[in-house]
């Protein structure tokens, strides 16, 4: 299969990516050690132009895995190459070295890719001195390639075709009999495609060889036209566009029905179609970069598809095996038999003999002579023409048999019985003639049996090996099709996994990727978990919604922190912390520096409580989108018990009774304006629990969440929608502050007379039951706020309003922020509530800002994943997840993982096992887990484990 450029390719590749100059340079990525891509831009027009080390350069229209960090040298290239305009394009001399120039004059940099050998990348500025470069190394002792050293780009070749002296002297010294191209190819500089092309066309035969189908003197002359020709299509391919031309190899795929058909796989790309290609299958391209990038783009899937067919073919093989040992085995029966029955029949008619061979052993056994003397005896007789010691051909006393030559003694008569061939044949000497012709009988009789048997029993056989072979192709062409499919998702290259609450944590998996995590993936409302250990991870809860993040997905990216950390080796239970996306931050203090991966917290940090050393190996699976539906909100917020319904909610809130005039005091409005905040929290928690049922008056948005006070008798009341009634005791809301950044307003509510007796009616009960329930350390800071703002009206609270906001709502939405934290707490200042007027309805609204709608598009992506598959479901591939074991408990698939000896690779075999014997499991999920490669499994697990699950013994051994 090739896969490098000759020089004829380079040339044509040459003279089409002209049309790039002008481009400026956007970007520069790595896919791997050898290969690299720059993205081109001129105003509307984009381009990729991908240059492999000694292989290849062409521009690709395919999405290239990228490497998650960039190498050191895409950076040097980023900063010198970056916004830099691409000048010039060309070959070196005639060599198969291509000098792009980036920039003009003084501030030009070039980029030499040499094609040839292990090939090489080389960053130079405008006078050649190296900058750097992919593989240092020194060519004889005057030339070394190396930093700060001037590239040498004299060595470069000059000369395409040698003179017709120079070809005559190259032919004289080769050897007799050596192939032609192998003798021309290293003095060309046009490639072995284009020598075969121009013998072929000067009818030369393929594979002619010196002195053979080639004569020197009188076929140079013809030799050196056709070389002539060769160099004649590279000036061409100087000025014109070439085709482009992928050659394929047709490979018989069997079929189980004892058809076949065809796969076609490419072997070579060409911007010609050679004379020795004509006749092979191929596909014509309308450029030669476009089926250079075809080619190598389908590469991978191609390498797919002959492992298919070979693992194809060896299940074919498996099932011709075993035909073909029936049929040896029914054919060795037969001749067994017959043998048998030779032996038989020459004992018979060599009755006489047998018995006299038998009884001349027993009498010399009787006379106690020893073996050897025996052995002697026997020779000694047979010297003397003894027909009975002539018979014997060996003793084998140590078993108690002879072997006796036996032939038929009736060969030469005519009395009708079928002629015996002779043979040596085994006696036992504890049986006379006739029972030994009897032993070979029934061996016989016991072979016919056998062959009888594996007749009546080879078509069952053959029908299960053909059942197993045709179960043995189709898992393959399932797993095939499932890995073609496969979706590899952008969180994948980091240590991840979806917390029972929908919410996507990632992890570092090394210093580079806790870098990349948090300087990439960390946005505004994301929150930042960390253990103070050995190599933890730095770990960030995608938060697209901003919405507080409840305390269970932190525990769990908590618990995640430590495991990916010495704590898992050590045994250690240790506890991590968290911080707002704010408080991170690559600045170091003066005069400190910050290493790779590490980061500086400002602020206060949130610790966790200790978590224990549990993980756990579970697999979700992606669901086709008429199956998303059915597992809406599978993963969701729990703080409503099972079962709890929006009325349970309306029940829960008791009346609500104010200390003072309605009107007035403001402490009441605020205590008006949380509670209906904290009622439009439960009833969207209660709502989003709901939302599998078909009551659709429960499903209720908070976005149309309408919330009326009813003042008309002596307490107050809350309407829901005018149609549910929610009330609460609360005597005193300087305890209960917002988390929300929602606008709030209350219209369309009269406002009538309320007596002021009523209102205040048991409210020393009512607050004395309250303080009953508050948490210690609140009454003190209750007893601080109202000492605070005891003397504060409402006039001083509009000024202190008006001074607030006059910094503008940039500084108010980072007050916001600060005052916030995921849980719901407060950290800092008391958010300052706008002026409420009574006489409104309370309407919640919620705005986004086009980076939240971008974030909430990218957790749609979550709920495509499910843990718990349907028999309904539609399936399309499994992702091995490693997470929090409380994480999985829902998961069909799943076992526990701790701290213990065992490897990681053994491990993710072991549980791939267990999987595959569940009870429950379906064929296509059998195909979806046996699809998925041990060692994406396995690099996720923390270290080395135990894992635990039922019968696990079992699956072990």
């Amino acid at each position: 299969m090739k896969n490098r450029f000759n020089t004829y390719d380079l040339v044509c590749s040459i003279s089409e990516l002209q049309r790039l100059i002008g481009m400026r340079v956007n970007q520069i990525y790595d896919i791997d050690r050898k290969t690299y891509l720059i993205r081109l831009q001129r105003s509307e027009e984009k381009c990729i132009l991908l240059l492999e080390s000694g292989n290849r350069i062409h521009t690709t229209a395919f999405e290239w895995p990228k490497n998650v960090a960039p190498s050191g040298f895409s950076m040097k290239m980023r900063k010198h190459l970056k916004n830099k305009r691409l000048e010039n394009l060309r070959q070196v001399g005639a060599d198969r070295i291509i000098d792009l120039q980036f920039g003009s004059s003084q501030a030009a940099y070039h980029i030499i890719l040499e094609l040839y050998d292990r090939g090489n990348i080389i960053l130079t500025d405008y006078e050649m001195t190296i900058l750097n470069i992919l593989r240092p190394h020194v060519e004889g002792d005057k030339i070394r390639l190396a930093v700060n050293e001037k590239y040498p780009i004299y060595r470069a070749h000059t000369k395409m075709i040698p003179t017709l002296n120079e070809l005559q002297d190259i032919i004289k010294k080769a050897k007799q009999g050596e192939n032609l191209k192998k003798i021309l190819n290293p003095h060309l500089e046009v490639g072995a495609a284009i020598i075969d092309h121009v013998l072929a066309q000067n009818n030369f035969p393929l594979g002619c060889k010196l002195n053979e189908e080639f004569d020197i003197e009188k076929d140079v002359d013809k030799l050196y036209s056709a070389l002539m020709i060769a160099e004649d299509m590279l000036k061409n391919a100087t000025k014109h566009v070439s085709k482009g031309y992928i050659i394929q190899k047709r490979e018989v795929k069997p079929l189980h029905d004892d058809g076949e058909e065809f796969i076609y796989t490419n072997i070579e790309f060409h911007p010609f179609l050679y004379e020795q290609c004509k006749m092979q299958p191929y596909k014509e391209y309308e450029s030669f970069d476009k089926a250079v990038d075809e080619y190598f783009s389908t590469m991978e899937s191609q390498k797919l598809d002959l492992k298919v067919l070979q693992q194809e073919r060896e299940a074919f093989k498996k099932l011709e095996n075993v035909k073909k040992d029936h049929n040896e085995r029914l054919i060795s029966l037969g001749k067994v038999q017959e043998i048998d029955k030779q032996k038989a029949e020459l004992i018979t008619r060599n009755q006489q003999l047998v018995d006299n061979a038998i009884r001349t052993i027993h009498s010399a056994l009787a006379t106690q002579m020893s073996w050897e003397d025996i052995n002697i005896f026997v020779k000694e007789a047979q010297a003397k023409k003894d027909p009975v010691a002539c018979a014997i051909k060996k003793l084998i006393l140590n078993t108690n048999h002879i072997s006796l030559f036996l032939s038929d003694p009736y060969e030469d008569s005519d009395d009708g019985e079928p002629e015996l061939k002779s043979m040596t044949i085994d006696i036992d000497l504890a049986y006379s003639a006739f029972a030994n012709a009897t032993k070979y009988y029934n061996q016989k009789r016991s072979a016919a049996k056998k062959q009888q048997k594996t007749i009546q029993s080879q078509g069952k056989a053959l029908k299960s090996a053909e059942k197993k072979t045709k179960q043995a192709l189709k898992e393959v062409q399932a797993i095939h099709t499932i890995n073609k499919a496969r979706k590899i998702y952008w969180f994948e290259k980091f240590y991840w996994f979806i917390t029972s609450e929908n919410y996507l944590v990632i992890g570092g998996r090394d210093q580079q990727q806790n870098e990349l995590v948090v300087k990439r993936y960390l946005r505004s409302g994301d929150i930042y978990v960390h253990a103070d250990l050995i190599g933890a991870s730095s770990v960030v809860i995608k938060n697209p919604d901003g919405n507080p993040i409840p305390p269970k997905s932190l525990a769990e990216a908590g618990t995640m922190a430590v495991a990916y950390s010495m704590a898992w080796e050590a045994k250690i239970i240790s506890g991590a912390y968290w911080v707002n996306s704010d408080q991170v931050s690559k600045t170091a203090p003066t005069g400190e520096y910050l290493t790779t991966g590490s980061f500086m917290i400002r602020g206060k940090k949130n610790y966790l409580p200790p978590c224990q050393l549990v993980m756990g190996l579970g697999f979700l699976f992606r669901l086709e989108d008429s199956s998303i539906e059915r597992h809406k909100h599978e993963r969701r917020i729990r703080n409503i018990d099972e079962g709890e319904d929006l009325d349970h909610i309306v029940e829960s809130y008791n009346e609500i009774e104010l200390e003072d005039d309605i009107d007035n005091d403001k402490q009441s409005i605020e205590n008006l304006q949380t509670i209906s905040e904290e009622i439009t929290e439960d009833l969207e928690r209660a709502s989003l629990h709901n939302c599998d049922s078909d009551q659709d008056e429960n499903k209720l948005l908070v976005s149309d969440t309408h919330i009326k006070l009813d003042l008309s008798g002596p307490k107050v009341k809350f309407h829901l929608n005018d149609s549910k009634s929610i009330t609460r005791i609360k005597t005193d809301i300087d305890m209960v502050h917002s988390d929300n950044d929602q606008v709030i307003s209350l219209t369309n509510v009269q406002n009538k007379d309320v007596p002021k007796e009523n209102l205040s009616q048991d409210i020393h009960a009512q607050t004395k039951q309250y303080q009953s329930t508050l948490k210690r350390g609140q009454r003190g800071k209750l007893k601080k706020i109202k000492e605070k703002y005891k003397d504060q009206d409402e006039e001083d609270r509009r000024i202190l309003m008006a001074i607030l906001q006059s910094a503008g709502p940039s500084n108010d939405n980072k007050r916001k922020s600060k005052s916030k934290d995921p849980c719901g707490l407060k950290q800092e200042k008391k958010k300052i509530l706008p002026k409420i007027n009574l006489s409104q309805d309370i309407k919640v609204t919620e705005d986004l800002d086009d980076e939240d709608i971008t974030s909430l598009y990218k957790v749609d992506m979550l709920e495509q994943l499910t843990g718990k598959p349907m028999q309904e479901d539609e399936l399309l591939f499994s992702v091995p997840v490693i997470a929090p074991y409380s994480t999985l408990q829902n998961y069909k698939f799943k076992v526990k993982l701790t701290p213990g000896t065992g490897k990681r690779g053994k491990a993710a075999k072991t549980a791939i096992a267990i999987f595959l014997k569940d009870k429950s499991i379906t064929f296509r999920e059998k195909d979806l887990l046996k699809s998925v490669k041990d060692e994406s499994i396995a690099r996720n697990i923390p270290g080395k484990v135990k894992i635990s699950a039922p019968q696990i013994q079992k699956f072990k051994k």
